[in-house]
């Protein structure tokens, strides 16, 4: 499927990885539907802070994804669909799961709901790596057993798996895509990449973080944003789960020091008491197998971890606006 000139949809539109999508579809010619959780500041997340010639060019679809009216209705005329909204912090997941539920799992069935009504032609659903929980073998291939270890990643399986069931009862035309830890400009301080990097900005030689020792597979948003765009242009995808990773690893402290050291300072390691995940819930281990989605989507990674690092620190360095990255506070 050629997306130029289709009209498509993307849910959380407003968010990380939601708003580069935007400014891709947008560079690629689709009359592009961004579906903004409402708010009465009408703001629309980062969609207020990339350029205006893209949010000219926008729709901006205000409501909610736990309400199957509004959903539909902002689905209306889309071909296609990209499945991003969600509530994605796991600590915050620890103290109010029942959010993770209704937006997680009903605001995925709303979605497929409305799609299976009004016909659209592909629906890119958005997994995550912490689907399969610390690594039972490496690197992890679709295959690898669904193990969720936080009540975040919990209801991103089960939207994984309502989604492939509509595509198996219905033929509801699904691609999900798993993306393993994605990370670039604009990211939430929640993640530990914008954790670091404006713990650094700040002048801490001391930085805070959690457990350390995990390592993950990290993956710039510009290759995960393709990866999106692969899954729509692609049929062979259909019905499918494909891994969206790097296909190496690093350990949360080794990345610490490799970001202080391409910012050029010296950092020490403090591990804090609120930034540890409970024992039995922290993914210990995720490294990719994306060989799957090499073969049906040919997609593969870009950019080195350095290079993607890089081009994030300078973004956080000129670019990072106070009323996301609010010094002092941990946020969950």
């Amino acid at each position: 499927m050629e997306l130029n000139g289709k009209n498509v949809l993307v849910t959380g539109a407003g968010g990380f990885i939601g708003s580069h999508l935007v400014e891709v579809l947008v560079d690629r010619g689709c009359q592009v539907n961004a579906f903004i959780h409402y708010n009465s500041f009408n703001r629309w997340g980062w969609l207020d802070y990339i350029p205006k010639e893209i949010t000219k060019s926008l729709h901006v679809f205000t409501g909610d994804v736990r309400d199957p009216h509004g959903v539909k209705k902002a689905m209306e005329n889309a071909q296609v669909v990209f499945h991003l909204a969600a509530l994605i912090g796991i600590p915050y997941s620890y103290h109010s799961p029942d959010t993770y539920v209704d937006t997680n799992i009903k605001g995925t069935l709303n979605v497929l709901q409305a799609a299976r009504g009004l016909n659209v032609a592909r629906l890119i659903h958005t997994s995550t790596s912490e689907v399969y929980g610390t690594a039972q073998f490496i690197p992890i291939t679709e295959e690898h057993r669904i193990n969720p270890q936080s009540p975040y990643a919990a209801t991103k399986a089960s939207a994984d798996f309502l989604a492939l069931t509509f595509f198996r009862s219905f033929q509801t035309p699904v691609v999900i895509i798993r993306p393993f830890n994605t990370f670039g400009p604009r990211q939430s301080a929640r993640a530990v990449i914008p954790t670091i990097i404006t713990q650094i900005l700040q002048g801490q030689k001391v930085l805070k973080l959690g457990s350390t020792a995990p390592t993950r597979d990290l993956n710039f948003v510009k290759d995960t944003v393709r990866g999106f765009i692969q899954a729509a242009e692609s049929d062979d995808g259909l019905g499918e789960v494909m891994n969206i990773g790097s296909g190496t690893e690093i350990s949360i402290r080794e990345l610490a020091y490799k970001i202080a050291d391409i910012m050029g300072v010296t950092i020490s390691i403090a591990s804090e008491e609120a930034r540890i995940r409970p024992e039995k819930s922290e993914v210990e281990r995720l490294l990719a197998d994306h060989n799957k989605a090499r073969n049906l989507l040919h997609w593969a990674p870009e950019y080195s971890l350095e290079k993607g690092l890089k081009e994030t620190i300078e973004w956080f360095r000129y670019n990072a606006n106070k009323d996301f990255y609010k010094e002092g506070f941990y946020v969950i």
